[in-house]
């Protein structure tokens, strides 16, 4: 039993190992057949890519020709360009190479004939110095003897007159100095005798032209100026409650409003024309505006008066553009600007001064000067005028130191101030102003004799109360019949205003003129603002 167990188990075994045997075997048969299909297919897939890199590389090398002809064909284009360009450039450079040839050949050939004529002319030259040599040589021998000869007669002439030099000399002298006297004389006595028979005449003649050849309106202009109101009701607003608009509006302005029973109409009254016409157009825009307070009349004059300014300086330059008299200084165009609302006499100042330089310009012309010098003369004679309040001293005095210190000719300065004769004519145009000046101011209707001493009058009460410390303001109202001086809050107090009104109501008594009696108010205002944000 244990010999057939040992023998099946050896069977057994024998037959495992046979089939493990089996297994190695077929496994190592289908690896080897696993290898050869992959070998088979790498082999396939080398083949294909390397049929594939055999292609791009073939495409490349044609791209390479392709790339390769055409930059030949383009060195070449850009070859037989360069060569054209050389050769175009090569042959510009021989042309002006050719052209400075023929031009330093010709300058060759110029300077050869130059010299050629230099060196005649140096032969003619030093020909010339021989025959100048001889001929002085010929004068130097001739003057000798012309000394000697009248060494010779003036010795024979003394000795016959029995005179020295210096005596003989003298005599001479004396006698063409007597002649010359005695024919000066005559020739005087001649045209002093023809200009006093022609000079009346002759200045009769160009007066009445001057006269005839200008013709211009004349009205007296007046201190009064009127606004129309619609409705009493407005006139009321323009008083204002307890009267404190017309208050303001009359404090701001400096002049005077009138509302009385006329119907639609408040009247202006103030002696300073510039302050009435910015009191008339500030009221007009007021009353068209309704808003009508302390503060928006405030801001209604500034601006007028800003506006008025600028009216100045175009009026100016329209009287200069009408009198033909250019290159006016800033200054002086706008002085002659605020002349526009300056009378004299009740004649505007502005118009009377384009008149006299009109007629001054005519009558130099007649006399043969220079008519625009005269018409310079003419138009800034009375400029003086526009700063008679500003500075002391007549209006000529200012008006001839203004101009001269804005450089204005001589003959303008001396025509200035000396055209009422306060200083001597030194040129002429100084007579044929003051003619004109006559001329203009004597026209019937012109001036009225009265307005200038009133003019002045009230020009001496504001200066008056303007000359005390802390005074801000001072305006002559009611036609001179009141002085309303307006004072700095912060320098004057209560009971100095007191004072400061009696002091000067008693230096007017001193010093001015007038009829019935004048007021001083004195006008002291504290105001406090504050804006509330």
């Amino acid at each position: 039993m244990l010999n057939y167990a040992s023998l099946m188990l050896a069977a057994g075994e024998q037959s495992w190992a046979a089939s493990v045997l089996g297994l190695v075997v077929a496994a190592a048969v289908g690896i080897a057949a696993a290898w050869f299909l992959l070998q088979m297919r790498l082999r396939s897939q080398q083949a294909a890519q390397q049929a594939e890199a055999e292609r791009e590389l073939d495409r490349a090398r044609r791209q390479r020709d392709e790339l390769l002809s055409k930059a030949e064909v383009d060195a070449q284009k850009k070859l037989l360009e360069m060569m054209d360009r050389f050769e175009r450039e090569t042959a510009d450079t021989r042309n002006e190479l050719k052209s400075t040839e023929r031009r330093l050949t010709k300058r060759e050939d110029v300077l050869d004939k130059k010299l050629d004529v230099l060196s005649t002319k140096e032969r003619k030259i030093e020909e010339g110095e021989q025959q100048l040599a001889a001929a002085t040589q010929q004068v130097t021998a001739k003057q000798t003897k012309l000394d000697e000869l009248l060494t010779k007669q003036r010795n024979e002439l003394l000795r016959v007159s029995k005179l020295t030099p210096d005596e003989a000399k003298a005599l001479c002298l004396k006698r063409i100095e007597q002649e010359v006297e005695r024919e000066a004389g005559q020739l005087v006595e001649r045209i002093l005798t023809t200009a006093q028979e022609n000079a009346r005449e002759k200045a009769r003649q160009i007066t009445i032209e001057a006269i005839q050849r200008y013709a211009s309106e004349h009205t007296c202009e007046t201190t009064i100026a009127t606004v129309d109101v619609a409705s009493d009701d407005m006139k009321g607003r323009v008083i204002g409650r307890e009267g404190r608009n017309i208050r303001a509006f009359e404090k701001t302005t400096g002049v005077t409003v009138i509302v009385d029973d006329t119907p639609g109409v408040v009247s202006i009254s103030c002696f300073d024309p510039v302050r009435k016409e910015i009191a008339r157009l500030s009221l007009e825009r007021l009353i068209k505006d309704g808003r009508i307070h302390p503060t928006r009349i405030e801001e209604i004059v500034k601006d007028t008066a800003t506006e008025i300014e600028e009216k100045l300086v175009e009026v100016g330059k329209q009287a200069a553009l009408e009198a033909n008299v250019n290159g006016l200084h800033k200054k002086i165009i706008h002085m002659l600007g605020r002349l526009h609302y300056r009378t004299s006499y009740g004649q505007n100042v502005l118009r009377h001064s384009i008149e006299v330089a009109y007629l001054s310009s005519v009558m130099a012309d007649e006399l043969r000067l220079d008519g625009a010098l005269a018409r310079r003369c003419g138009l800034l004679h009375d400029i003086g005028k526009a700063l008679d309040h500003e500075a002391e001293g007549s209006h000529t005095k200012i008006g001839g130191e203004f101009c001269k210190r804005l450089g204005e000719p001589p003959a303008v300065i001396n025509a200035i101030a000396g055209h009422h004769g306060d200083i001597a004519a030194t040129h002429p145009y100084t007579p044929l102003v003051t003619a004109a000046d006559a001329i203009s101011a004597s026209r019937p209707g012109v001036r009225r004799e009265s307005l200038e001493r009133y003019i002045k009058r009230l020009e001496d009460l504001e200066g008056i109360a303007t000359s005390y410390d802390g005074v801000a303001q001072a305006y002559a109202v009611e036609a001179g019949r009141e002085v309303r001086v307006i004072v700095d809050a912060n320098q004057v107090e209560d009971r100095s205003a007191l004072k400061l009104a009696r002091d000067i109501a008693k230096q007017i008594e001193e010093t001015v003129t007038y009829p019935g009696e004048i007021k001083v108010t004195v006008l002291r205002e504290v105001r406090a603002v504050e804006y509330a944000r």
